[in-house]
This record gives C-alpha cells, structure tokens and sequence, in this order.
C-alpha cells in the first residue's frame, strides 16, 4: 500500500497541512515546516517515504525550474542591465570569496585539488528556493537586503552555467563509469570529445535565446488565437519542460534553461499571462521540492562519521557568512541588512545537487565523497530558517538599527497624529504631500538604509517590524489618530490591520491594495479606507487620451469621479462573493454592463443638459446632427 502513488500524495499533502500551519502557528517560516514534515515521513523517522525519495527530489525541482522561469520572466534585459553593478559586484565578490576559502579548506582535510575544486563550487552557490521565499514571505524583497540578496543570487544561477561548461575539462576521462552510472546521467555530452562538450553546452544557451523570440512566441500566438484557456496553460507548460528537457539533455541545470527561457520571454506580450498560469503550480512544487529535501537527509552518513559532518556544516557555514558580511561592508549595507544577507543565504542552494550529480557522472567525485555533500548541502538547507529565526529573535533586536532619537513635532504634526507604514515609492508619494502641507508622520520601515535617508530628509522615522506591538507602541499607536498603511505585501498588510484593530480600535485605518482583489479581502477584514493602487492612474490615462481625442476635460472629470463611485459601490457588492465559480463571473459581468450603462447615461445627460462649451469642432458638429435627426 506504501507503495500507491494516491498513498503517497496524501502522506505529503497531510504532511505538509500539518507541519506548515504548525510553523505558522509560531510565527516561524513555512519552509521550516515544509523541510519538518519531509523530515518526519521520511525513510528514517516514520518510513512513509522509502528509496522512492529520490525520485521525488527529482520531480520535485520541477518547483524550482519553475521559479526560475518566472524570475526570468520578471527581469527584462534592460533592467537586467541596470542592475549590472549590483549583480556583477556583489555576486563575483561572494562566489569567488567563498570558492577560495572553500577550496583551501577541503585542500587541508586531504582532498584532491579537483574534487576541492567541484566542491568549492557548489559550496559557493546558495538556495535560491529557500531565500526567495523567506524574503517574500516577510515582505523583504524591496529592501536593501531583499535587493542584495537577488543580485547575489542572480549571479549565481548564471554562474552556474559556466561551472557545468567547466566540468567536463576537469573530468577523469580514464577513469571507467559504473554501468549504473553511466544508464542514470546518459546525455549528449557523453558522446562528445571533452574539447567540444563546453561549446556544446554554450550552443544550448544560444539555442534558447532564439527560439525564445523566433519559435515561442509566435506559436503562443497562434495558440492564443484560439482563445481556449486550457491550450494556453498547456504551452506554458510545453515551454518550460521542453527546455528543461533540452538543458538536460546537454548535460545542464534545467532551472538554468528555464531561468534564460524567462529573461527571453520577458518583453513578450504573454508575461503576464504565463506568470498567472503557472504560479500556482509553483507554490506547490516548491513545498514538495522542501519536503523532498527533508526526507533526503540521509541519517546513516550521519550515524556513520557525525564529528566530520558536523565539523564540515559550520566550517561552510561560517566561511559563506563570513564573505557574505564582507561583502555586505563593501557596498556599505547597514548592519542589521547586513545581518539578514550573512544568514539568509550562508546555506549551499538546490543547484549543488546538479553540479555535484553532474561531477559524479563524470568521475570527479568518488560514492562517499557524493553521499557526504548531498547530507550536508540538505543539512544546510534545513539549518537556514532556523538560523534566520535565531537571528531575527536575539542579535537584530540588539544589534540592528535603533529607534530615532524623537524631535519635537510641529503644531500641526501634533493634532494629526499619523503613522505612515512603509515608505516606499507608493508610501514615499503620500509622505512627501503630507508634508507639503506641512503634517509630519511617524514612518516605520523594515530597510535601514532607508531609514538613514528619511532622516536626513527630517522625516519622523523608526526602524523594525510593524507587525510587532511593541514597536507601534513605541511609535505612538495610543494616541495616534490615524495609520497609513502602504506595504506591498498582502500578508504583512493583514497582520498590521488586525494587531491595530484588536488592540487599538480607535485608530482609523488608510490601506493600500494592490488590486481589486486585495481590496475584497480588506473590505471582508472591516476596512474602508481602501485605496487600489492602480485605479487613479488608469483613469488619468484614460482621461488623458480622451482629452486628446476632444472631449472636454470638465466633463471627463466628473465621469471619472462617476465611474469611481459606481465602481467602488460594485467592489463592495462583490467583496464577500468566491472568487472562484461561475456565479462571481456572472454577476461581475452584470456589474460591469450596469456601470457602463449608468456611465453612458450620466454622460449623455450631462452634455446634452448642462456641458454645451465643446473644445472640438467634430464633436459639437456630431451633436447638432444628432439633434437634429
């Protein structure tokens, strides 16, 4: 029975239901349940998962293949090469830092240079999985650590192609394979003289890039055409595995293919589209890509030399955070970002079982040699929630930045009393107009960095977590008036509005949504001052293009006031509807032909009645004929 594959999905599934609302119930990340729970069903703890892991680690990385894909798919070329700088700065000072001291380390426990070397390389890489998603989850990611962090991390998965390119050269070509071996890692490189394998490898590279542009996107075209939904999904799909299967077949990561597939398509009109599609299937693959990892650990390696596993973990532990603090000094990030970078990221990442797979096939690395990286690459990757946590909870509080020292607010500022929660570009806008009419703020924001600069601007401004009591408290909640809450993460956004509204219900709550989505679940938490961050601005465009096509600017402003009440009538109407059947849509679609008719009547009657001073000629001209028909 252990053996079905429907026992299987349940024993992951309630795993994962378990550990992961276990770990949020604590206020611990979700990755540390989802690596608990692989951890509990795996062949060492409850056996419900045997030698089958393995497998499942492979299926699984299709969540990190993914991930990649739609990171790509974020990052167009040209602020790709914005970022250049950051990404070439801070991501060559920690690879090479961390190979360096990686590689005399394994030198001096006796080593060959050449499995120093491959292990050095894959001990430089870290999880792009698991940091990427501890800085979402917190809402890290517009800061300057969340920004450090993707540099870093981008780098690496690029890096990655130029270690797997290199492999080959250092391959023990005299050195027989195992049968076994060579059946499980079969791929065109193994076909190929060693001189021809590394331009084998770099033609695949170039190979994606042109089809990304002259095959993907014309035949998403065509599929698009066809306007079903489901062929959609499935060429999102089809793109994702075929260069997945292309990058494998060559002997490459295919979250690396995957990763260039998305860079390419990223200027294409279907980002958005295959972003939607495959998101979902994204999360979900992750948590199994984290379960699988947890069940990989393999406890007999560790039974069998515990001192030496143990002594190697800190050891890379301590050489990648000790470079990635120096390289935090070096681009001068403040301490605690500082902090968030050394440990968010001292793990070794997901892509070190390809490289260190890939390095097996080719003789490189002996059995024993393989089975004590693969223990301890999951170890460390198990470890980073837990460390993250450690550091969070004892060295930020006393080592992060502190609390401004507070000024006297002006008389003004005095009877506002407002607390302004994130002051990024959307929280910057609402603090500087406040400002111009002379009300101060108290700002809260998590990036230090940012911190300093409103300060120096004259802003009222305090470092730390809004989702923490005692920092409100510190920041005046008891006797503030009202709290503008401008974060870009839904969850965080929540957490603030219910510590507010259990412990200080006098506060009246500004929130931001980023959509109208956002604004149902706000509205179904008891919040009315909702403000969607997209609706002014396209209105105002559409505002803009219809002045330009004649219609007079006075009228066009009391349509769009119009279209806002009507609009914010429908969002309530709607709030408490699912989302997810087809009794929403079909009472959307009515919502939507009301507000157009009513739109169209209030339009028609406020030209015929009350607007006849036109700014264009063809429009008075249209009316007189219509008058007079």
């Amino acid at each position: 029975m252990t053996g079905s594959l429907l026992f299987q999905a349940i024993v992951f599934l309630a795993g994962a239901i378990i550990c992961v609302s276990i770990a949020k119930r604590l206020g611990l990340s979700s990755v540390i349940g989802y690596l608990l729970a692989g951890v509990l069903i795996g062949p060492y703890i409850l056996g419900f998962i045997g030698e089958e892991g393995q497998d499942i680690l492979h299926f699984a990385e299709f969540g990190v293949v993914m991930m990649l894909f739609l990171i790509g798919l974020e990052i167009e070329p040209k602020n790709f090469w914005n970022m250049r700088k950051t990404i070439v700065g801070m991501g060559s000072l920690q690879v090479i830092g961390t190979m360096l001291l990686s590689y005399f380390l394994f030198t001096s426990l006796g080593f060959d240079w050449k499995v120093s070397l491959v292990i050095s390389m894959a001990v430089a890489l870290s999880s792009t999985a698991i940091a990427l998603q501890t800085i979402k989850e917190k809402g890290l990611m517009d800061t300057t650590f969340g920004n450090s962090s993707f540099s870093i991390l981008l780098f690496q998965d690029i890096i990655v192609i130029f270690m797997l390119g290199a492999l080959p050269l250092l391959s023990n070509a005299a050195a027989p394979s195992s049968a076994e071996n060579h059946n499980e890692h079969v791929n065109l490189l193994d076909n190929l003289p060693i001189g021809f394998q590394t331009l084998a490898i770099i033609l695949s590279v170039v190979v994606i890039v042109f089809a990304g542009k002259y095959l993907i996107v014309p035949m998403l075209r065509k599929v698009a055409k066809t306007g079903v939904r489901e062929l959609l999904i499935a060429a999102a799909f089809l793109i994702v595995f075929a260069i997945s299967f292309l990058m494998e077949y060559v002997g490459l990561s295919p979250a690396l293919g995957a990763f260039l597939g998305g860079v390419v398509l990223s200027n294409s009109e279907f980002k958005h589209e295959l972003e939607s599609t495959l998101e979902p299937f994204k999360n979900l693959l992750l948590g199994l890509f984290f379960m699988a990892v947890g069940a990989s650990i393999n406890f007999i390696v560790i039974a069998k030399s515990p001192f030496t596993i143990g002594g190697i973990l800190l050891a890379i532990i301590a050489i990648k955070a000790l470079v990635l603090f120096i390289t935090g000094s070096i681009f001068k990030l403040k301490i605690d970002q500082k902090l968030l970078l050394t440990f968010g990221l001292a793990q070794i990442g997901e892509f070190a079982f390809v490289l260190l797979s890939f390095a097996f096939s080719l003789n490189i690395l002996e059995q024993d040699q393989m089975d004590l990286m693969l223990v301890i690459t999951a170890l460390t990757m198990s470890l980073t929630p837990i460390i993250n946590l450690l550091n969070e909870r004892l060295l930020l509080p006393r080592l992060g930045t502190k609390e401004s020292i507070k000024r006297p607010m002006d008389h003004v500022a005095k009877t506002q009393k407002i607390i302004l929660v994130g002051f990024g570009h959307f929280g910057s806008t609402v603090g500087r107009f406040l400002r111009s009419y002379g009300v101060e703020a108290t700002i809260l924001d998590q990036d230090s960095n940012r911190v300093d600069f409103l300060r120096k601007m004259g802003f009222e401004v305090y470092y730390g977590d809004a989702t923490r009591l005692d920092l409100l408290e510190s920041a005046g909640i008891a006797d503030a008036k009202m709290l503008i809450c401008t974060i870009d993460n839904p969850s965080i956004t929540k957490q603030v509005i219910k510590l507010v509204k259990e412990h200080y219900p006098h506060v009246e709550l500004m929130v931001r949504a980023k959509n109208r989505y956002e604004a149902y679940d706000l509205l179904n938490l008891g919040i009315e001052n909702i403000y969607r961050e997209t609706l002014d601005t396209s209105l105002s465009l559409a505002k803009d293009v219809l002045s330009k096509m004649g219609f007079r600017k006075y009228t066009l402003n009391k349509q769009v006031q119009n279209f806002i009440k009507y609009d914010e009538d429908s969002l309530r109407r709607l709030a408490k509807e699912s989302k997810r059947d087809d009794n929403y849509i079909f009472k959307a679609r009515k919502e939507m032909e009301e507000q157009e008719k009513l739109l169209s009547q209030d339009f028609k009657r406020g030209i015929v009645e009350y607007d006849n001073h036109w700014d264009s000629e063809h429009i008075r001209k249209a009316l007189e004929k219509q008058s007079n028909s």
